[in-house]
């Protein structure tokens, strides 16, 4: 798929992963519209960008649904919202919190499946390519889905559940010609760690085979464009993490 030209939505554009990869598709023509609860930022970027913005919650269907039809054309989207939350499962004050873990299921994997199918019924109406193809979607999930750190069961298992429905869904969007695919970054320097202390980073970065430093977000963003550009990435979850496998803590 050629992204010059297209109608692209980024759903939480506003920061790290998801504003470099706004960034490199407007910078590859795709007319881009961020969809973000930081309104703020959201449409500054938009604003700069030449694109739209669209204040979203990626849990609410009517907010994801109002972002779609806000693209005129859409033929790519990219799904980079989400949340962490650090609990161990049992602690010193007793079980883990329900509630916690429920928004965070909320927000990275229902979120990030409504993103998915609302934009996909979206991208499914309009013309297939000469290959066949009308469009691709691209969701996040994390290293944590396999290698899972002591207090992240509810980070895990929401990024695992992205993992698990990359291939199902790829399956079910191939008779509209629409390909599924999930990116697993490693640690990268997004908002997530940017309260960490200049040390901790340092080190977190070093603990990376090679490179060994921090990703940086627009190396996620050229991931995300090269599997719309790549019609064979399909149906797989990629690991973006320079070799690393997560220490129990």
């Amino acid at each position: 798929m050629q992204l010059d030209g297209i109608g692209a939505l980024v759903a939480g554009g506003a920061s790290g992963l998801g504003e470099a990869t706004a960034r490199e598709l407007a910078a590859r023509g795709a007319r881009v519209t961020v969809a973000d609860l930081n309104e703020e930022r959201g449409a500054a970027l938009a604003d700069e960008l030449g694109g739209a913005f669209v204040s979203t919650d990626v849990a609410d269907e009517a907010q994801v649904q109002a972002a779609v039809d806000a693209v005129e054309g859409l033929r790519f989207a990219v799904s980079c919202a989400g949340i962490g939350w650090a609990e161990r499962t049992v602690g010193k004050n007793g079980p883990a919190q329900l509630q916690p873990f429920e928004t965070v299921i909320r927000v990275n994997l229902i979120g990030t499946f409504n993103v998915l199918r609302l934009s996909a019924a979206a991208i499914s109406r309009g013309e297939p390519d000469a290959d066949g193809e009308r469009g691709a979607v691209v969701m996040t999930a994390s290293v944590a889905a396999f290698d899972g750190q002591i207090g992240q069961t509810a980070y895990s298992a929401s990024k695992g559940g992205v993992v698990g429905l990359t291939l199902p869904a790829a399956r079910d969007l191939a008779r509209q010609g629409i390909r599924v695919c999930t990116i697993a970054p490693g640690l990268f320097d997004t908002p997530l760690l940017a309260g960490l202390p200049e040390e901790a980073r340092q080190a977190l970065g070093a603990s990376v085979p090679f490179p060994p430093r921090l990703g940086r977000p627009a190396e996620y963003a050229r991931l995300a464009c090269h599997i719309a550009e790549n019609m064979m990435l399909n149906g797989e979850v990629i690991r973006l993490d320079g070799a690393i496998r997560m220490a129990p803590k």
